[in-house]
């Protein structure tokens, strides 16, 4: 059981990082596949900025923690994913659905779920355990 949800939390946090890749490298593409389209260089810059972080801190926590076997790096990519999974919630009740709406929710629901799983299934460290 905790191979295959270590295996998983390395994949799906690889995916993460590849996505934030993508929207270092090629911004406009990847954004304009989400829906999100920049008004001004300025907003290329957020999508670059922003996106990039998300996506590769969280990936990045992922497989770490994952290589480590250390649940506690898993809180961070976490509780980015149920935030953003909460926007989206908020959103849907003010403004209502839009064509594609359960496909983002579905990916940050499965991500939390599998991440909370690790935090609960996998070895806590104290901060004195990483140095060895």
């Amino acid at each position: 059981m905790r191979l295959v949800l270590t295996a998983l939390i390395f994949l799906i946090g690889l995916f993460d990082l590849l996505m934030a890749a993508s929207f270092l490298f090629t911004p406009l593409e990847v954004a304009q596949g989400l829906g999100v389209v920049p008004v001004a260089s300025a907003g290329i810059s957020t999508i670059r900025a922003d996106f990039t972080a998300f996506f590769g801190v969280a990936g990045f926590a992922m497989l770490w923690g994952a290589w480590r076997r250390n649940a506690d790096l898993l809180l961070v990519p976490m509780l980015l994913f149920a935030v953003s999974f909460l926007g989206r919630a908020l959103d849907l009740v003010l403004t209502g659905p839009y064509p594609g709406w359960p496909v983002p929710m579905a990916v940050e629901a499965i991500e939390v779920l599998l991440l909370l799983a690790g935090w609960r299934f996998l070895p806590h460290h104290r901060i004195a355990d990483l140095t060895t």
